[in-house]
C-alpha cells in the first residue's frame, strides 16, 4: 500500500468514524429525551450526585465537551453554582470513557449487521423509539467500520524506521506525547475520536504502552480547550467552570505522569489477569485515569473553587435562581406557610422580569450582543422558576386548604402565568432587535423616541404592579389603570404615525413591521402588569 492509498483510507475511515460517533450520540439523546438541562439543574445538589449526573448525561450526549459546555451555560445563567458544576465536570470525564470501552469490546465482526439492523429500523419502522435505537445501532456499527479502515490504513507505518524513532522519542520525552494528544484532540474536537485512533494504533502494534499513555493523558486535556473557547464572553463564574475542567485534567496528567511506571505495571497486571485485548487495555487505561482522577480530587473541591477564583478573578454578576424559599417540609406540615414561601419566590420571579425588561431595552439602545444574551438568560431563569413554583403549588393543592389559603393559592398561579408571559414578550423583543442588527434596519430618531416613551410607561406599570403584589399596598391602583389607558392610547397614536411615515416614504416596510411588533409586545407586557394587579385584588 503506497502513501496515497494509506492517506485516503485513513481519511475515509476518520470521516466515517466522526460521523458515526455524532450520529450515535444524536440517537442516544433522542432516546433519552430532551430534558438533559433539567437533569443537570435538578440532581446536582452536592458534588457526588453531580459526578453521577455528569456520567449519565455524558453517556447520553456521547461527549464530555458537550456536557461541560452545557454546564458552563447553566452556571452562566445561574442554574448551577461553581461548586456543583465541578462534580458534573468530573463525572463528564468518566462518562466519556464509554466509547473507549465499546471499541474495546471489538465488535467489528458484527459491525455490518449493526449497520443493517440500524438502517432497517430507521427506514422501515415508524415508531420513534425504534428509529432512535436504529440510529444508535447504525452509528455504533459505522464507528467500528471506520475504526477498522483507519487501523488498516495506518498499519504499514509500524514497519517504517522513522515512525519507530518517533515513537521512541515520545517514550523518552513524555511531555511531547502529551502535546501530541492535546493538539490532535483540539483539531478533531473529540477525545472519543482520538482515543479510538490511539486504540487502533495500539492494536496494530504501532505504539508500546509507555508511548501511548502520555498521548492518552494529553487527549484528556485537549478536550477542555473546546470548553475554554465556549466560555469566552460569558460570566466570570462560567469561565471559572471552564478553567476547572482544564485544571482537573492538568492535575491528573501531572500525577499520572509522575507515577506512570506504576500505572504501566497496573495495566500489565490487568492484561495478565483478564487476558485483555489491546484495544481494551487502552479503554481500561482511559477509564482508570479518569476514575482515579475523580477519586483523587473530589475531596478537594473546596480547594479547587478557591484556586480557580484566584486564577479567574473578578466580581460575578450571575444570579442564583434556585428556589431557596420552597421548603418541601412545609407542604404537609403547614400549607399556609408553604404558600407564603411560594409568594416570596413569585416576587423574586417578578424582580427578574423587571431586570429582563431593562436589559432588553438596553440592548435596543446599544445593540450590544452581550446585553441581549443576558436578557435571554433571565428569560430562562423565569421559565425555570415558573416550573419549580408551579410544581410546588400543585403539591400544596393536594393538602386541605382554608378558603383564604385557597384564594391565595389561585392568585399566585395567576401571577406566575402573567410574569412568565412578560418574559416571553421581552424575549420576542430581543429577537426583533436581533433582526434589526442582522439586517441593518434603521429607525428614525422620532421612532426610537416614541418606542422609548411607551417602554417607560410599561416599565413603570410592571414595577408598580409587582410592588402591589409584594406589599398588598393598593394606593397606586388608580395610577396603574391610568397608565394602562395611556399605553393603549399611545399604541393607537403610534400606529397612525407609523402609517403616515410609511406613506411618505420616511421608513421602509420591513422597519415598520419590526416597529409595530416591538410596540405590540410592549403593549402586551402592559396588559400583563394590569392582570397582576387585578388578580392580587381578588385575594
Amino acid at each position: 500500500m503506497n502513501w496515497q492509498e494509506m492517506m485516503v483510507q485513513f481519511a475515509g475511515g476518520l470521516g466515517l468514524f466522526l460521523f458515526s460517533i455524532k450520529y450515535m450520540g444524536d440517537g442516544l439523546q433522542k432516546w433519552a429525551g430532551d430534558r438533559l438541562r433539567d437533569v443537570l439543574d435538578r440532581y446536582t445538589t452536592n458534588p457526588l450526585s453531580g459526578v453521577l449526573v455528569g456520567i449519565i448525561v455524558t453517556i447520553l450526549l456521547h461527549s464530555s465537551a458537550a456536557t461541560a459546555i452545557i454546564t458552563v451555560g447553566l452556571v452562566s445563567a445561574g442554574f448551577l453554582t461553581l461548586r456543583q458544576s465541578i462534580g458534573v465536570i468530573m463525572g463528564a470525564n468518566v462518562g466519556t470513557t464509554l466509547t473507549a470501552f465499546l471499541i474495546g469490546f471489538n465488535l467489528g465482526n458484527y459491525a455490518y449487521i449493526l449497520v443493517a439492523v440500524g438502517a432497517l429500523s430507521i427506514y422501515f419502522v415508524r415508531t420513534p423509539l425504534f428509529q432512535n435505537i436504529g440510529q444508535l445501532l447504525f452509528g455504533l456499527g459505522g464507528m467500528f467500520i471506520g475504526l477498522d479502515l483507519m487501523s488498516n490504513g495506518m498499519a504499514p507505518l509500524a514497519n517504517l524506521n522513522s515512525f519507530v524513532e518517533w515513537s521512541m522519542k515520545i517514550s523518552e520525552f513524555p511531555l511531547f506525547g502529551v502535546l501530541i494528544g492535546i493538539m490532535s484532540t483540539f483539531i478533531v474536537q473529540s477525545s472519543s475520536v482520538t482515543v479510538g485512533i490511539l486504540q487502533g494504533m495500539f492494536d496494530e502494534g504501532m505504539l508500546p504502552i509507555h508511548t501511548a499513555l502520555p498521548i492518552l493523558f494529553g487527549e484528556n486535556i485537549g478536550t477542555t480547550l473546546t470548553v475554554i473557547l465556549a466560555s469566552i464572553g460569558t460570566t466570570v463564574m462560567a469561565r471559572r467552570t471552564a478553567v476547572t475542567h482544564l485544571l482537573f485534567n492538568l492535575i491528573g496528567t501531572v500525577v499520572f505522569l509522575t507515577f506512570v511506571n506504576f500505572f504501566t505495571l497496573y495495566l500489565e497486571w490487568l492484561m495478565n489477569i483478564f487476558n485483555l485485548q489491546p484495544r481494551m487495555v487502552i479503554a481500561f487505561a482511559h477509564g482508570s485515569f479518569n476514575i482515579g482522577n475523580v477519586m483523587l480530587q473530589l475531596p478537594f473541591i473546596g480547594v479547587m473553587v478557591w484556586l480557580v477564583t484566584k486564577v479567574v478573578p473578578g466580581e460575578d454578576s450571575t444570579v442564583q435562581i434556585r428556589a431557596s424559599q420552597l421548603d418541601e417540609q412545609f407542604i404537609s406540615a403547614s400549607p399556609s406557610i408553604a404558600i407564603g414561601q411560594a409568594k416570596e419566590e413569585v416576587v423574586r420571579m417578578g424582580d427578574y422580569s423587571i431586570e429582563g425588561l431593562k436589559k432588553t431595552w438596553a440592548y435596543f439602545e446599544t445593540f450590544d450582543r452581550q446585553v441581549g444574551n443576558e436578557a435571554l438568560k433571565i428569560e430562562e431563569v423565569i421559565n425555570s422558576m415558573d416550573r419549580k413554583i408551579t410544581d410546588y403549588l400543585i403539591r400544596v393543592s393536594s393538602q386541605s386548604l382554608s378558603d383564604t389559603d385557597s384564594a391565595r393559592h389561585h392568585v399566585l398561579l395567576e401571577n406566575i402565568r402573567d410574569i412568565e408571559r412578560i418574559g416571553d414578550h421581552f424575549e420576542n423583543i430581543v429577537e426583533l432587535i436581533d433582526d434589526i442588527v442582522a439586517n441593518r434596519v434603521q429607525f428614525s430618531a422620532i421612532a426610537k423616541q416614541e418606542l422609548a416613551e411607551m417602554y417607560e410607561l410599561v416599565l413603570q406599570n410592571v414595577e408598580a404592579a409587582l410592588y402591589v403584589l409584594n406589599t398588598n399596598d393598593y394606593k397606586d391602583i388608580e395610577q396603574i389603570e391610568k397608565r394602562e389607558e395611556q399605553i393603549d392610547q399611545l399604541e393607537r397614536v403610534l400606529r397612525k404615525k407609523h402609517i403616515h411615515r410609511l406613506n411618505k416614504g420616511l421608513c421602509t416596510a420591513y422597519s415598520g413591521i419590526i416597529f409595530t411588533d416591538i410596540m405590540s409586545n410592549l403593549e402586551r407586557i402592559g396588559d400583563h402588569a394590569v392582570n397582576l394587579t387585578e388578580s392580587t385584588l381578588q385575594k
